[in-house]
């Protein structure tokens, strides 16, 4: 049975380390501070951005929480971007994703201070990952990852990591990020997606698995290979007629029965979603040291 990878548990051990810098600073006169900007009432992004608020506040960070109306034009939109770039009491902003139709979330994303870009998006930004510059911010959910390895011990410097999903959020700069030259890096990453072939042989020769693809349960235990470290970012709802919701969440992995092959396993829900939010709050007081 594989070794389960608590994500609670690391992020915990994150903020440990986080409210002792943030009082350091605060100590100094400075208080770090972020600013969420949501967009319309969709329930998943209102629950995200207040589980973003809570942890702010629990760490003493100066919490900014934007709420507009799904009416919100882009030049409104841009609007508030622009004030936000222009606070210096504010060192991180957010859009959280995804926006209204009518909004062009690159746009908005351009129209960010790189330096305030704490998701990691802006162009600048993944410019920097690309060219292995530390002073850039790495996405949230990428850097979780690759913070569960490093801190479960898991060996990445010549290891074979394949990452199912090529998205700008996840499988593409998580790929960047491990193939760095550096003590957390110097993978082998192979990036597979839809249009892969030969996709269970390639998943099979694996030393860790990264699954990002958002298909509940898709990876099994035949793609995997004994021993193998699997981490599942995927979180999909399924129908649960047993559950009082009436769903049940799972990951992009079935791990039932990939735990009896994998040697490490990230559970779902309590894997790498605690890990993305502790990496936020991570590049929140990374850009306000930054600023100084």
């Amino acid at each position: 049975m594989a070794r389960l990878i608590d994500g609670r548990a690391i992020a915990e051990k994150v903020y440990v380390d986080l409210r002792r810098e943030i009082a350091e600073l605060k100590a100094k006169g400075v208080t770090p501070g972020l600013a969420v900007i949501l967009i319309g009432d969709n329930p998943a992004s209102r629950a995200y951005v207040r589980s973003k608020d809570k942890m702010c506040r629990e760490l003493g960070l100066h919490s900014v929480k934007l709420e507009l109306p799904t009416s919100t034009t882009r030049t409104e939109l841009l609007g508030r971007v622009k004030e936000l770039n222009r606070d210096s009491g504010i060192h991180g902003i957010l859009v959280q994703s995804p926006p209204p139709e009518h909004i062009d979330e690159a746009a908005i994303v351009r129209a960010l201070d790189p330096r305030k870009d704490v998701d990691g998006f802006h162009p600048e930004n993944v410019a920097k990952l690309v060219l292995d510059d530390p002073s850039g911010f790495v996405p949230c959910t990428p850097l979780g990852v690759q913070r569960l390895l490093t801190e479960t011990k898991v060996e990445i410097g010549g290891a074979h990591v394949v990452v199912l999903g090529r998205s700008m959020i996840v499988g593409k700069p998580l790929a960047l990020l491990l193939m760095q030259k550096n003590q957390n890096g110097n993978a082998t990453v192979t990036v597979v997606h839809s249009r892969s072939r030969d996709l269970a042989k390639i998943i099979r020769s694996a030393d860790i698995v990264v699954a990002a693809i958002g298909r509940a349960e898709f990876v099994k235990a035949d793609h995997v290979r004994e021993g193998a470290v699997v981490i599942d970012v995927g979180i999909n709802r399924v129908e649960d007629s047993g559950s009082a919701r009436g769903y049940r969440l799972v990951g992009d992995v079935a791990f039932d029965e990939v735990s009896k092959k994998a040697s490490a396993i990230t559970p779902v829900p309590g894997g790498v979603g605690p890990m993305t939010i502790a990496m936020l709050m991570a590049n929140t007081l990374k850009a306000c040291r930054q600023s100084l």
